[in-house]
């Protein structure tokens, strides 16, 4: 089992910039695909962003893309998401998600789904207001 634990939320300005991390605990995120996903008040949890296991795949929402930058540290104990340019639409509240890449069906676009993903954090609050 993998308890992941999310951090860096808060409140912040539009164009401001916030950085959030991702750690587990317990089991380690080793041979992990990593996302974050957000949910607004009154709406489904949409995908941000996932990174594969060796860092070299990454995906990204089209809202985010150029913005938003996934990585991991260099133990790889951490997942963090440098967010940019923040837009009152980013608030939500975001959330890590881990899955073991070997239980993820053939194609990209499983890494979208919060579906494909075992284990969540419980989140962190983004709040983008002037």
């Amino acid at each position: 089992q993998v308890q992941l634990v999310e951090s860096g939320g808060g409140l912040v300005q539009p164009g401001s910039s916030l950085r959030l991390a991702c750690e587990a605990s317990g089991r380690t995120f080793r041979n992990c695909a990593v996302g974050w996903f957000r949910q607004a008040s009154g709406n489904e949890r949409e995908f941000v962003a996932a990174i594969s296991w060796g860092g070299d795949s990454t995906y990204y929402a089209t809202s985010v893309k150029g913005r938003f930058t996934i990585s991991w540290d260099n133990a790889k104990s951490t997942v963090t998401v440098q967010m940019t340019g923040l837009k009152p639409e980013d608030t939500a509240v975001y959330y890590c998600a881990a899955v073991p890449e070997a239980a993820i069906p053939y194609g990209s676009s499983w890494y979208f789904s919060p579906s494909t993903y075992f284990y969540w954090g419980q989140g962190t609050q983004v709040t983008v207001s002037s």
